[in-house]
């Protein structure tokens, strides 16, 4: 029901330790059985190791965060002499700007090169700071790429979060894929109409400023709107959907079949969004029934929508939610 799913697998960067490569300060990994197993049949990795990639070498003395937690320095565990904060900034803005084609970043968690948040930075005496940091080279990369899904792998455990992430990876390359089919005012409401359940169920607020957004479309310069447009979108989609939200947009998607449905299948449809939003059933089972009478009933509009399968179903991630 999405363009995206039936194209070629999006490309993914990930810490390479996470796709099973021994390329840590040990010379060990941190494979990721989720990544390098169930991720990788639908999507394409690209692993970097910035440490390596600076000239670090395979072992090699860790390195640490130390400084104000908002602009550390990483340093080695054993010489802090040997500062590294340079090479692995201008790494992450040089891999940022050459990887355009990435429709997604997963990196190594509590690294002080590559952790996204979370991560120790250490004061004079070896004591962690109360506040924590964000690796050298993910803060330079995101810096470059903000629009771009990133999540850390250990966040990745949780349904939601896995979900949310997977969810924004896939409309980021269907937005790829609209800006080099060529972008015009019609591409840009499709991809909209195709995404307004999606966003209602993340941030029903963005959703309605979106819409007011574009229902003034011909008064802005497409061009300048457009990238502010899906800037909104990916921001709004990180917000993770609640079962009130989901519940909502159940109740919207399933008033487009009022006539055609009987008043026990509209019981039915009602009872499983109850069930769902007190928690009694996971989202799998009123989409399911919701799909089956989108079958017997074609609705074009319904079909469209990205928000019906917004990534491979036999990925199953609706099935813990």
């Amino acid at each position: 029901m999405t363009a995206s799913l039936s194209s070629p697998k999006p490309k993914l960067g990930i810490s390479a330790c996470l796709l099973g490569a021994e390329v840590r300060f040990n010379g060990g990994h941190k494979e990721s059985r989720l990544c390098s197993r169930t991720l990788s049949d639908y999507f394409d990795f690209v692993p970097f190791c910035p440490e390596v990639a600076i000239g670090m070498g395979i072992p090699r003395e860790p390195i640490r965060l130390v400084g104000a937690p908002e602009t550390p320095r990483a340093v080695g565990s054993v010489r802090p002499e040997l500062d590294v904060t340079a090479p692995l900034a201008a790494y992450g803005e040089k891999v940022a700007g050459e990887t355009d084609d990435l429709c997604g970043y997963i990196f190594m968690q509590q690294s002080p090169s590559c952790g996204l948040e979370r991560v120790k930075v250490y004061q004079e005496g070896g004591r962690p700071s109360e506040h924590k940091g964000r690796g050298i080279f993910a803060q330079a990369f995101c810096a470059r790429r903000p629009d771009l899904p990133v999540e850390e792998d250990g966040r990745l455990n949780d349904p939601i979060l896995r979900e949310n992430f997977i969810t924004r990876v896939f409309a980021y390359a269907e937005w790829q894929q609209l800006l080099r089919a060529g972008l015009t005012r019609k591409a840009l409401l499709d991809f909209h109409a195709r995404h307004k359940y999606l966003l209602m169920a993340t941030d029903p607020l963005q959703y309605k400023a979106l819409g007011q957004l574009l229902g003034n479309l011909t008064q802005h310069d497409l061009n300048e709107l457009a990238p502010r447009y899906f800037s909104a979108l990916m921001a709004a989609l990180k917000k993770c959907a609640t079962r009130r939200t989901h519940s909502n947009v159940l109740q919207h998607l399933s008033g487009y079949f009022k006539q055609a449905l009987s008043s026990e299948e509209k019981q039915e449809m009602q009872q499983l969004i109850s069930q769902y939003r007190h928690g009694v059933v996971p989202l799998v089972v009123p989409l399911t029934l919701l799909k089956h009478h989108l079958r017997r009933n074609p609705h074009s509009y319904v079909a469209q929508q990205v928000y019906l399968q917004p990534h491979p179903e036999n990925l199953s991630l609706r099935n813990a939610l």
